[in-house]
């Protein structure tokens, strides 16, 4: 079984070497076959050349939108199972180890990883994301920092909704869940091993665009109007 990691990334020269480092750091000592591919999003800055020096394929997506970026890299995945991880995401060993067991099940269609925050440098946002961990519990919301499916149960629900800027992940997990279970299969979210994924927007964006851009009312009122998500895109924290 191969797996292709696919890491979207748009000026992420400030995160994408850590990324990456700690990426080969667990290939090397795993005997599966891994390829790991960065989807350049038009970056101005030194992503390219980051990503190029630990030999990483690159494809490029020019369109701002998340969900056509994890569809392009998709496209030039060959692995049997596709390993979403964002450019500001580590991931341990063991996680990929866990990945790895849960998919030599062939009743499970994909997951997600549970996600920890850095050191929030605002210290009361670590009690606003313990709110959004209920929420998603409640309501099934798996995020996109780490998400894995097999291919072809991806391309059979036609991957990421690209109508969709902001949300796209939780979207799909929904929509894999339901495939899941009408085909008596299922999803796996590992919650006892998390990858740990960056703070900057909760640090460095405006405290009211912050508790906006991630109320989930918010997102479900405008999750398909990319004029909402300038903040997210074209003004993006890096």
């Amino acid at each position: 079984m191969k797996f292709s990691i696919i890491i979207p990334a748009y000026n992420e020269e400030k995160y994408l070497a850590a990324t990456l480092e700690k990426i080969y750091q667990a290939l090397n000592s795993i005997q599966n076959q891994f390829e790991v591919i960065v989807v350049n999003n038009a970056s101005k800055d030194k992503t390219v050349e980051i990503a190029e020096s630990f030999g990483t394929q690159v494809v490029d997506e020019t369109i701002h939108n998340i969900a056509r970026v994890r569809n392009t890299g998709a496209k030039s995945a060959t692995g049997d199972v596709l390993i979403f991880i964002d450019a500001d995401t580590l991931v341990s060993v063991e996680v990929f180890q866990r990945i790895i067991e849960i998919m030599h099940n062939e009743k499970c269609f994909g997951g997600a990883v549970a996600v920890d925050y850095g050191e929030f440098q605002r210290k009361w946002m670590k009690l606003y994301s313990l709110g959004w961990k209920l929420w998603g519990n409640v309501f099934n919301m798996r995020g996109g920092a780490a998400q894995f499916c097999r291919k072809r149960i991806f391309h059979e629900i036609g991957g990421y909704d690209e109508s969709i800027y902001l949300g796209e992940d939780v979207e799909f997990y929904w929509r894999v869940s339901r495939f899941a279970k009408r085909m008596l299969g299922f999803l796996q979210f590992i919650e006892d091993l998390a990858v740990t994924t960056s703070t900057r927007r909760f640090d460095e964006m405006g405290l009211f665009k912050t508790l906006l851009l991630t109320h989930p009312f918010y997102i479900m009122l405008n999750y398909k109007r990319k004029s909402a998500w300038k903040d997210w895109y074209d003004n993006a924290v890096r």
